[in-house]
């Protein structure tokens, strides 16, 4: 026997007579299904979705019986229950007395005012259906706001909407506008425990978001919410949320290095790109890539694939290579010298774009960092105000695409070499090693072209590459005294009197023009 879902009591069934609208009179439901064919579901099922909804429904039952809501504004014969023949005009005078005195305006309102048989009609008692009141937002809030004829950019809500709000909205915009009122529906899942079940306060599995942004702010939530996919149910725990914060920790950490770095670094220090070093060349043109991929990913409504982007970048690209290479260069390079000012010159590209990529997810961090940084506030009032930097960079290098990619996975191989030796004690860093590569024909032509500067990129202390038939790495131990200044060690040190800890390149990046790189 049928119960009540809420109140667990039994139900009982009645038939009284009730307003509806006609799916098929003037054709509204296949209009409707015409309709949705235009519109962008996301994801894509939706449009089935919809689709199996509307197919065959029955007339919409429009009103209720309550003490409370938009009432029904019909007029009708006492006896025969039909509609005032003047009932259309009716209609626009009871509207404009509601808006001047409010809902109740209906309760208080006397027919003989309106209408001369008066004693032969009464005023009905129902109430509107509440998904009639929400699907007519179009026109009560876009036309009333932005003009008529507005169609709005997305619709947004759960999956039990097809069912509601996008059906009413879009039969109520079929009659009256002959379009959809939206361009794209978004459909998102319901958030569940780990073990999949609805969160309940029964069940004691509610995560209250509230608790989320008072402990780990509410960049966290947002971010967690930005990097799970919508399209299924979304699990939300402690766990979960734990390991959104240390992704949140890598992305605001990766700024502070940045912005450490451009302390001493204005307009007038910047680099042109042409007279870059080419790995800081590389870093500008994987940046804009970035841009490009995210914005796109953005327009799509894919924001987990873009935010695990822009965490892969952070982590990869300049964590894992950029950041770990040049630091030798911001820290050792004499202050105004063209290597580090071409670093910083990057630095300040990736600021640029980076703070802007993440403010539609990451808000309260991108303006914090907007308003702090001399470097951004200077530009607009703030991030959410400023536009993202679209214009195309002629990327003219000595060293393509192909070969950085190629240069970076030797890099790998070296990392692994070198982390052996840590493990088995025989060095203590990096720094501490020599570096010898046996390199097929390929591979010599393209690290050769890093000449010198090769050591840098592996962040050892000495590097050397010769051909040979296979590629074979070996990492030893440099016999060198170490440079206290810069950590490498070098058989400079000690050669000068004046600077008798210190190797030759520190000195020169002292007392003298500074070092110079062109690679690395």
């Amino acid at each position: 026997y049928p119960h009540c879902w809420r109140r667990k009591t039994p139900l009982i069934f009645t038939s009284t007579p009730q307003w509806f609208i006609s799916m098929n009179k003037n054709n509204l439901n296949k209009d409707a299904l015409k309709h949705i064919k235009g519109v962008n579901w996301e994801p894509s099922w939706g449009l089935q979705r919809i689709e199996s909804m509307l197919t065959d429904r029955p007339d919409w039952c429009i009103s209720r019986q309550r003490n409370w809501g938009v009432p029904i504004t019909l007029v009708v014969h006492k006896d025969s229950g039909e509609i005032h023949p003047n009932q259309k005009e009716l209609f626009e005078k009871f509207a404009q007395i509601i808006e001047k005195d409010g809902i109740s305006a209906w309760d208080k309102l006397n027919l003989k005012d309106y209408i001369d048989d008066h004693e032969e009609y009464i005023k009905t008692s129902d109430s509107l259906d509440v998904w009639f009141d929400s699907g007519v937002t179009h026109y009560a809030v876009s036309s009333k706001r932005f003009g008529k004829n507005i169609v709005a950019d997305l619709y947004l809500e759960g999956s039990d909407q097809h069912r509601g709000w996008f059906q009413s909205s879009l039969l109520t915009s079929i009659a009256m506008n002959n379009c959809a009122p939206y361009k794209t529906v978004l459909t998102h899942g319901f958030v569940v425990d780990e073990q999949g079940r609805k969160q309940s306060k029964s069940l004691g599995n509610v995560v209250s978001p509230q608790k989320v942004w008072d402990s780990l702010g509410a960049d966290i939530l947002r971010l967690w919410v930005a990097s799970t996919d919508f399209r299924s149910e979304m699990v939300a725990s402690d766990e979960i949320l734990k390991r959104t914060s240390d992704q949140y920790r890598r992305i605001r950490n990766t700024f502070r290095f940045i912005l450490g770095n451009l302390n001493d670094f204005s307009d007038k220090n910047r680099i042109k790109f042409e007279d870059q070093v080419e790995l800081d060349k590389w870093v500008i043109n994987e940046t804009k890539i970035l841009q490009k991929e995210v914005i796109g990913l953005y327009e799509s409504y894919s924001y987990h694939k873009a935010i695990q982007k822009i965490h892969n970048f952070c982590v990869n690209e300049l964590g894992g290579i950029y950041l770990d290479i040049v630091k030798d260069r911001l820290y050792t390079c004499k202050n105004n010298s063209l290597a580090r000012r071409s670093c910083q010159t990057s630095l300040d590209f990736i600021l640029n774009i980076l703070v802007r990529l993440i403010a539609p997810i990451l808000s309260y961090t991108a303006e914090e960092l907007w308003q702090t940084s001399n470097r951004l506030n200077t530009q607009e009032e703030s991030v959410f105000l400023s536009n993202f930097d679209v214009s195309e960079i002629n990327f003219d290098s000595n060293i393509n695409q192909s070969e950085w990619k190629r240069i970076f996975e030797i890099k790998d191989a070296v990392n692994q070499s070198i982390e052996e030796m840590r493990n088995e004690n025989k060095i203590k860093g990096s720094l501490d090693s020599v570096v010898d590569i046996q390199a097929t024909s390929n591979d010599l032509n393209v690290l050769k072209k890093l000449g010198d500067e090769l050591h840098f990129l592996f962040i050892s202390s000495e590097a050397n590459v010769n051909e040979g038939k296979n590629f074979k790495i070996k990492v030893s131990s440099s016999k060198n005294t170490k440079c206290v200044r810069c950590w490498h060690r070098c058989s400079s040190v000690g050669s000068s009197k004046e600077h008798p800890e210190l190797c030759n390149r520190c000195i020169e990046n002292i007392d003298n023009n500074g070092e110079q790189r062109s690679f690395v």
